[in-house]
């Protein structure tokens, strides 16, 4: 008997752990369904004021690639965005309403650039309509009934607390896109090669993980940036000559 309880509490420690393997795995799937080029939220129409670092040289090899990505996750837009996300996923998981529309309204008056609020907030909206029509949840509900300015890392974070999935999960996969974004972008302006894509998206991963383990011990006192070249390329974007990119 004590070998038949010994085995049935294996089988049992398994079935929950495999349980929760499949739980995880399904949370991964939402992200990288979310977070991908094919999830309709526009993101491919927007270079984040980088056609403008290519326009006047300053972006045209994939070291200088790597060190535009790598200012903005440490310094700039990428990092507060996450520390957005994750405040917004907090509120959410507590079903901080309140709170939850303060972050929201906090984000949309950060934006720096009218570029990248255009870029944030119409991103943002899609991504929550989006949501609402094929993975609905309470959290879409809400942001939907809030109306107003809704930027994009709010309506990830929001939306994704109220599916269930992991702060951590979340932040990397919101980190992933945004970098994704930015490469498919000089992919297509600088121009550089597949090659030269992947090899830029390898040298981002430590600093993305980096980067997502701490958004996720942060606090709104965290904000702040000095990716001033960043901020300055969005605003002369407004006015480029030609252009393939809305930002």
């Amino acid at each position: 008997m004590g070998m038949i309880t010994t085995m049935d509490t294996t089988i049992t420690t398994t079935g929950t752990a495999m349980a929760e393997a499949v739980a995880d795995a399904a949370g991964v799937y939402r992200l990288m369904t979310w977070l991908t080029a094919s999830f309709p939220v526009g993101a491919f129409s927007y270079s984040h004021g980088l056609e403008w670092g290519v326009e006047d040289g300053t972006i045209r090899t994939v070291e200088a690639l790597v060190a535009w990505v790598d200012d903005l996750l440490t310094l700039g837009s990428g990092w507060n965005d996450a520390v957005l996300a994750a405040a917004a996923w907090r509120a959410s998981a507590a079903n901080n309403w309140t709170g939850l529309a303060e972050v929201a309204e906090l984000a949309a008056a950060l934006t720096p650039t009218a570029e990248r609020r255009l870029e944030s907030l119409s991103q943002g909206r899609a991504f929550a309509a989006a949501i609402a029509s094929a993975w609905p949840c309470a959290a879409v509900d809400r942001l939907k009934a809030m109306g107003g300015d809704l930027a994009y890392p709010v309506a990830v974070g929001a939306v994704a607390a109220g599916h269930g999935l992991g702060l951590p999960a979340t932040l990397l996969g919101y980190l992933h896109g945004f970098v994704g974004n930015l490469v498919s972008a000089a992919l297509r302006l600088v121009p550089l090669g597949q090659t030269d894509g992947q090899r830029a998206l390898a040298r981002a991963e430590p600093l993305v993980l980096a980067t997502a383990a701490r958004a996720a011990l942060s606090t709104l006192d965290d904000l702040g940036g000095a990716a001033w070249v960043a901020d300055i390329a969005s605003m002369n974007h407004e006015t480029q000559y030609t252009r393939l990119f809305r930002s």
